[in-house]
């Protein structure tokens, strides 16, 4: 059931809409309306007691002038704007008919390259929407190797091989000199596997390696500029939405919140849960992971609270 203060939310239902040539439709704010002149994911509002996916067929009818089949849903983006609060549910649109769309109220449309939609300024809401399009679902943090770093390294070899694309490497419990071996040879692995690899707390580490860094949430306060440059990713860990709006500041590129529920290393430790998850959510327009106590299983509940997915180390460690 919802509350009195869901109630205030504006359900906005949006569909990816992609042509042969795998280039994703965009349509751009009218002079008049809010955010105008941005660009977006073609959709509306939901009238009252409609469905989503009947709001999304009779919108791409009114704005576009096609018949959409929808699929599968993406991702639901809760976002805090200055005079309102919306939900942004954004659905797959398998296949349409009617014809290639048109901007019936007069609104610019662009064909555009996946590689290319970051580009694109757009309402906070869909940049979120961007990186669920594009960027991996799953973020493994790797656990400590212990004595044994060949059985480490083996186990993240297993974990590319099962598909992950993003790893931050975490192991701060051994000296620097074989923190930096053992990285250096899975920063190769992650490259080799073309995966994506941050180095945990250590700028100057993730430079000489050309890796990501992946910044602790003391170091955000200590922080007063991008730590990295522009091309080399920067994400950060997040508990609350001070530390978000650091983050931000700081233009990294993706957050990780949490727990989410309790872990086997603190299974005393209440989570926050989705509902303080999406709270979260709406403050920023970061690509955000959940985490604690989360695994692959988890993800199309993560993403209908605005996540972009889960990280986890047990629940992606081979």
């Amino acid at each position: 059931m919802r509350s009195a203060e869901d109630a205030s939310i504006v359900e906005v239902v949006a569909g990816v809409i992609a042509d042969a040539r795998g280039r994703i439709l965009l349509a751009r704010r009218t002079d008049g309306r809010d955010l105008a002149g941005l660009w977006e994911f073609p959709g509306g509002k939901c009238e009252p007691g409609e469905s989503p996916e009947a709001a999304l067929i009779r919108e791409l009818y009114e704005e576009l002038g096609i018949q959409a089949e929808v699929g599968a849903p993406l991702i639901a983006v809760p976002q805090q704007y200055p005079h309102k609060r919306l939900r942004l549910d954004v659905r797959r649109i398998d296949s349409w008919r009617g014809g290639a769309p048109k901007g019936l109220d007069g609104q610019a449309l662009a064909w555009v390259p996946p590689q290319k939609l970051a580009s694109y300024a757009m309402p906070p809401a869909d940049r979120p929407v961007v990186a669920a399009l594009l960027q991996p679902d799953t973020y493994l943090v790797t656990p400590s190797p212990g004595d044994d770093d060949k059985a480490w390294l083996d186990a993240l070899q297993r974990a590319l091989a099962a598909g992950v694309r993003r790893v931050q490497l975490r192991a701060p419990d051994i000296e620097p000199a074989r923190r930096r071996r053992l990285f250096a040879k899975a920063v190769t692995l992650c490259r080799k596997a073309k995966a994506e690899a941050l180095i945990n707390g250590d700028p100057a580490l993730a430079a000489e390696l050309q890796a990501g860094v992946h910044l602790r949430a003391a170091q955000l306060r200590a922080l007063r500029e991008r730590p990295l440059p522009a091309g080399a990713t920067v994400a950060a860990s997040c508990h609350d939405a001070e530390e978000l709006r650091a983050a931000e500041t700081l233009q990294c590129d993706f957050a990780v919140v949490g727990p989410l529920k309790p872990t086997p290393t603190h299974p005393d430790a209440a989570g926050i849960g989705w509902q303080a998850f999406a709270a979260l959510r709406e403050q920023v327009s970061l690509p955000l992971y959940a985490i604690g106590g989360l695994g692959p299983a988890d993800l199309a509940e993560a993403r209908s609270y605005g996540a972009q997915g889960i990280a986890a180390i047990r629940g992606l460690w081979s």
